[in-house]
């Protein structure tokens, strides 16, 4: 199946369901990098990161030892998948009533995955990368890699994005501001834990260290939103045909048929001729254009084709209209 199809189905039930399954396996193995991350790098180094994975792992920090009886693997503290499912299903709960079911059903496979990798991964006593600021930088982008194809896939792991989802459903504040001021509150957090072991240096004042903490966790935030912001921009970058040939209907046809895109043929007039002329328009996804001057290779190779990148489409076929 083409990557067309897959990203534009149109009206073909049978590709919208082979989509829909292509998304839910996107989201259920696209989002175990994070977990990889969290159980490999952020827990180990005691970092405190954004959205409810912070919250997690402050509950996680704060309770060690408390319950060796009940969680002896996790040296008694209540382990990040237990408060990431609990806390999720709470929100989900609100969401449903507020938002709407269709919005929960999606973001549950997200939550439930995200909580089964959560589950399955080991918590390493030592992290990967030994380096504070390496780990935080490298473990905050494929974080953010991660989480970037599970939004690529109509998904959510949940946390923050249904507090986000909650809260503009009812103000008309950005999504963005929203998850902005939730985990700069609780990347502050951080500051008022007590430092474990690992980050006790000696003859360095507390003070210092508790600022370094924090700093670990913004620079693994800032690394995990550019790795999105760059992953969403590739994905979604689009390109927009001009062609011109004598041979207009057999190119428009072919790709409206094999490439799946709507497709708008102009009248104009040749200058230099005088002669009337069409021109195609089209509107595709970046990774569809070699498809497209394939096909017009094939069928008109002397045809005058111009490109330009647009930096976003919304509508038929691409990305939702969003007011925010």
């Amino acid at each position: 199946m083409r990557y067309s199809q897959l990203v534009n189905p149109h009206n073909a039930s049978s590709t919208s369901r082979v989509r829909t399954i292509f998304e839910y396996l996107v989201i259920i193995i696209g989002i175990a990098p994070m977990a990889l991350m969290v159980n490999w790098v952020l827990l180990p180094h005691a970092f405190v990161g954004g959205g409810l994975t912070g919250i997690c792992s402050v509950i996680y920090y704060v309770t060690g030892g408390l319950f060796p009886a009940l969680f002896p693997e996790y040296g008694g503290a209540i382990p990040v998948w237990l408060t990431t499912l609990l806390f999720n299903i709470i929100l989900l709960l609100i969401a449903g009533l507020t938002v709407g079911w269709r919005f929960c059903i999606r973001t549950m496979v997200g939550v439930l995955a995200i909580t089964f990798w959560y589950r399955v991964i080991p918590i390493l006593p030592q992290p990967i990368i030994s380096d504070p600021w390496v780990g935080a930088i490298i473990g905050g982008f494929v974080f953010g890699l991660s989480l970037g194809c599970v939004l690529a896939a109509n998904g959510s792991s949940g946390g923050t994005d249904i507090v986000a989802m909650i809260v503009n459903h009812y103000h008309n504040i950005s999504l963005g501001n929203i998850m902005l001021v939730c985990d700069v509150m609780i990347i502050a957090s951080a500051f008022f834990l007590p430092l474990p072991e690992g980050m006790l240096e000696e003859g360095a004042n507390p003070t210092y260290l508790q600022i370094k903490r924090v700093l670990y966790g913004v620079a693994m935030t800032i690394s995990y939103t550019v790795a999105v912001d760059w992953l969403m921009a590739r994905l979604h970058r689009s390109v927009h045909f001009l062609i011109y040939s004598s041979k207009y209907d057999e190119i428009a046809t072919a790709i409206n048929t094999t490439v799946n895109r709507g497709v708008t043929v102009l009248d104009g007039t040749g200058w230099y001729s005088k002669k009337p002329v069409k021109v195609i328009s089209v509107l595709v996804r970046k990774p569809e254009s070699s498809l497209v001057f394939s096909l017009i290779h094939d069928i008109d190779p002397n045809a005058l084709v111009s490109i330009a990148d647009v930096g976003g489409v919304f509508g038929s076929g691409f990305d939702k209209i969003k007011v925010k």
